[in-house]
């Protein structure tokens, strides 16, 4: 249930949000169980999580792709990168310090177009 909810959300989806989604029809389930869930699915690569600065951390289902966040840090827009956009910086890391990166689901703060 918990990783149909993920699958079914547009976007990307607390676990407070999965928790009150499914309490309607099993009012008996426990909070901790959906951490405990969403821990084990990521653990499994079926989701990732993205902290996007408002407190809670973020599910996203891996078969949806891989990308990342620009967040404005005055109006709250969110824009999505493809992962590509990130593979320079991944082989620099990668070449120059030996250090392969996990760069899979990133969320940077700043300011957009518009808030500049």
């Amino acid at each position: 249930m918990i990783l149909e909810q993920v699958e079914a959300a547009e976007g990307h989806v607390s676990a407070e949000e999965i928790f009150q989604r499914i309490r309607i029809r099993y009012p008996n389930l426990n909070i901790s169980t959906v951490y405990r869930t969403l821990e084990l699915l990521k653990d499994l690569a079926l989701v990732t999580e993205t902290d996007m600065g408002d407190g809670r951390v973020r599910f996203h289902v891996m078969d949806k792709g891989r990308h990342h966040h620009l967040i404005c840090l005055i109006c709250g827009q969110v824009l999505d990168l493809g992962e590509a956009e990130f593979k320079p910086l991944s082989d620099l890391l990668a070449t120059r310090y030996g250090f392969r990166a996990d760069l899979h689901h990133l969320a940077i703060f700043g300011r957009c177009k518009s808030c500049e």
